[in-house]
């Protein structure tokens, strides 16, 4: 049985407009997908201007995002993210995942999907980053995009979601 800890902090101003439920699951799925056994995530939906902030601070882009990751460990450790001796090793806190409700309600309006899902796809983009992947090549996008969609498959997310990501 896996030993998972997820938090969820949901500004109260979007709580009505989020089901928590649906990004514990969201992130479930992935650290299933990865065969992590033990693991600790925080997942915190704010506003614009706070992830702005976080945006400005550690990344030096001053402008909003949809999803920001705070790995608490990274770098070499990672690198055999799946190895099934490295996965079961895991009994760290991965990290932090920061999602900007208004951003991403505006783009699940642009490319006209529920909210839900558009939350659902940017709980397990971050949470793939807190595990090492990035899209940073076309090898290592490749791997990510086939990842991400796999694991939305398992959500029941029947979008092709990880083609709009590509395009942007």
């Amino acid at each position: 049985m896996p030993e998972w800890e997820i938090t969820v902090d949901i500004d109260e101003s979007f709580a009505a407009e989020v089901a928590e439920e649906t990004l514990a699951a969201a992130l479930s799925a992935v650290l299933t997908y990865a065969g992590v056994t033990v693991a600790g995530v925080a997942i915190v939906v704010t506003d614009n201007d706070y992830v702005q902030s976080l945006n400005r601070e550690y990344r030096g882009v001053d402008a909003p995002t949809d999803v920001l990751s705070f790995a608490a460990q990274e770098g070499d450790d990672l690198d055999a993210k799946f190895a099934p001796e490295v996965a079961e090793e895991i009994d760290r806190y991965l990290g932090d995942l920061i999602l900007a409700y208004p951003y991403a309600a505006a783009q699940a309006a642009r490319y006209g999907y529920p909210i839900q899902t558009e939350l659902q796809l940017l709980v397990v983009h971050g949470c793939l980053h807190l595990l090492g992947y990035d899209h940073d090549s076309d090898e290592s996008q490749a791997e990510m995009w086939a990842a991400q969609s796999a694991i939305l498959t398992s959500l029941g997310v029947k979008e092709d979601l990880t083609q709009r990501m590509a395009a942007e």
